[in-house]
């Protein structure tokens, strides 16, 4: 029976901080690739690498991938949703700024907020809560509203991709935590995931007339394996671990955090101006990450395991 949390504690909170400021960079990564490696091949090239290094990983650590346990449905179910997700976002770049698309990305924890209390009640969010989640979106609203004023063409089209993207990503993780997965193995639901995508990815890219090829620079090769070794796999394996121990309500909130960390990115490593603007909003997605992740009191918890039971 897993061990799970009505909390996080400061493991969950430095594997949150960790993996969030490493999406943030590897948005960075994937922006200054793809003029040599067009997108879909990218992350097809990723996904690929991550399905054989979590298999060597299961081989050293004996997880078993192959076994009858019934997650089969559920796991294919949240892989198709998760290729959807990265097939939303890179043919949403074609069409519109990836600062807009990262806000309508970052939907995602309400679409969890919403609906998995309707299966779990102990993911149930409280009125302070919700007013920390609409605290933090907020923050990242106004972090990325400078660029919304130069619309082009065809923008809307990229604006609908991302909103679908983060609804998936939302849909995700309710998968996850409604099915047989929420049992599995942290290995095992993330090689559903990467699996599928990986064999997605590639027919997609075919069918949009993407070039493949292997010839690339140093540093291309260099971005592909950092955003494969820790991105596909560690990162995203990390935060499978914390969907099955930790409230996915509480986690999904954190994710306001990686397109501020992008931006800081932005300004650290591509000399991009530092605003009172995204000072203001770092300092409101904080304040809404405390506000969601607030310890309810010892009779809320009761009455919650109450009703949950």
């Amino acid at each position: 029976m897993t061990d799970r949390k009505n909390h996080l504690d400061t493991r969950a909170t430095t594997l949150l901080l960790a993996c969030c400021a490493f999406w943030g960079l590897q948005q960075i990564l994937i922006k200054t690739t793809v003029p040599e490696v067009p997108p879909l091949w990218q992350a097809s090239i990723r996904m690929a690498g991550a399905v054989v290094l979590l298999w060597l990983w299961c081989l050293w650590r004996r997880v078993p991938l192959f076994d009858r346990d019934g997650t089969l449905g559920g796991g294919l179910l949240a892989g198709l949703l998760f290729a959807g997700e990265f097939v939303c976002i890179y043919i949403g770049l074609q069409h519109t700024t990836a600062s807009r698309l990262t806000v309508f990305l970052y939907t995602a924890p309400f679409v969890v907020a919403l609906l998995l209390p309707r299966f779990v009640h102990a993911e149930r969010l409280r009125g302070v809560q919700w007013l920390g989640l609409a605290i933090a979106f907020t923050g990242v609203v106004a972090a990325f509203s400078e660029s919304f004023g130069h619309s082009s063409s065809g923008q809307l089209l990229g604006d609908a991709l991302g909103l679908a993207a983060g609804v998936l990503w939302g849909l995700t993780t309710l998968a996850i935590r409604t099915t047989r997965l929420a049992t599995a193995s942290a290995e095992k639901t993330l090689f559903y995931q990467i699996a599928v995508t990986a064999a997605v990815s590639p027919v997609l890219s075919l069918a949009l007339g993407e070039r493949w090829g292997f010839a690339y620079s140093s540093y291309a090769w260099f971005s592909i394996s950092v955003q494969t070794a820790i991105g596909a796999f560690a990162s995203y394996l990390a935060w499978m671990w914390m969907l099955r121990h930790y409230p996915a309500t509480r986690i999904s909130s954190f994710t306001f955090l990686t397109p501020l960390f992008a931006l800081v990115f932005g300004v650290v490593l591509l000399d991009e101006p530092l605003t009172l603007q995204l000072v203001l909003a770092l300092a409101g997605v904080a304040l809404g990450i405390v506000l969601v992740n607030r310890r309810t009191s010892p009779t809320v918890q009761a009455e919650t395991v109450r009703r949950a039971n």
